[in-house]
């Protein structure tokens, strides 16, 4: 076994090729977290502005977006200072903040998809309920869950990984995920297996819940035209980016735990980053063109923009 050693440090993985083409790959990235920024904020804006978007789904929106805002600053500025650097370290606290935010992002972005199917399944199979059911006291308590929970079942989880102590200061990895620090260490780690287990358990079967809530308003919706352009218009976006994320989480989990270093170095980075590109790029812009209300009022708000 190699010395235990408390490390102040970790190094990360280099972007491949970073020597030749790290202003190309500054650059990118740059560009696509200001584009998610640009997107997020002005979803974001347009909807707390916009008095006709104060329903429970546009809520619930907003928050994607600013989870969406709250999750890629995790990441984006540190890879570019480490680009514009050509350094790729991180301070072990830093690392673990980094992990800490990148997981309650992604358990907020799941809770806040479960959230929406349910408040679409009330809204298309019991409509005359809707009012009643998605009140602002229960939209309140149901945001509630989508932050708290993730923050607290984190604070658990980077609490179990501190207290190992690592034999290793590299993470093969362009970022620091809770996983990546409890693999640094020697020493035994059944108790963050065994957390780990439970808390993707317990947001893989939310999945399946979202799923089945899915299944039902397709169900639902067959016998009639309005339901089902009603299910076009407002349950597709979810659909999609549901499928998005679990695909990237599903791929990065079992990577971490049982990838081989045989993977296209370039693939698996792909894989690894898409869950904070792609998401947070596209959401907004999906729910923005399907959403006809979010569409109108982002039409009128551009127009009100370009005669002042």
């Amino acid at each position: 076994m190699e010395n235990m050693t408390n490390f102040a440090t970790y190094t990360l993985m280099e972007p491949q090729d970073s020597k030749s083409y790290r202003y190309i790959y500054f650059t990118c990235f740059l560009f696509v977290y200001v584009m998610i920024l640009f997107v997020n904020i002005w979803l974001s804006v347009v909807i707390v502005l916009e008095r006709a978007l104060h329903g429970p789904m546009y809520i619930f929106l907003c928050n994607l977006c600013v989870n969406d805002i709250y999750g890629t600053a995790a990441f984006y500025p540190k890879i570019l200072h480490d680009l514009i650097l050509n350094s790729y370290i991180i301070p072990s606290y830093m690392c673990a903040f980094q992990a800490f935010t990148v997981y309650t992002y992604v358990m907020c972005e799941y809770s806040i998809l479960a959230v929406m199917a349910y408040d679409r399944h009330v809204a298309i199979c019991r409509p005359l309920d809707y009012h009643s059911k998605m009140n602002t006291f229960s939209c309140s308590i149901l945001l509630g869950f989508c932050w708290i929970i993730p923050f607290l079942i984190m604070f658990i989880a980077i609490f179990l990984s501190n207290r190992l102590v690592p034999c290793k200061n590299h993470i093969d990895k362009l970022y620091c995920d809770n996983w990546s620090i409890v693999k640094l260490s020697c020493g035994s780690t059944f108790v963050n297996n065994l957390y780990g287990f439970i808390f993707i358990s317990l947001y893989f079967s939310l999945v399946i819940v979202i799923t089945v809530s899915y299944i039902k308003l397709i169900i639902a919706c067959k016998a009639s035209l309005e339901c089902r352009r009603k299910f076009w218009q407002t349950c597709v976006p979810h659909v999609l980016s549901l499928i998005n994320l679990t695909v990237a989480i599903l791929f990065d989990n079992i990577y971490n735990r049982y990838g081989s270093s045989d993977f296209p170095v370039a693939l698996r980075n792909f894989l690894a980053l898409e869950m904070i590109i792609v998401p947070p790029l596209f959401n907004p812009i999906i729910y923005g063109l399907k959403l006809t209300e979010v569409r109108k009022r982002i039409l009128k708000l551009c127009m009100n923009c370009t005669k002042e």
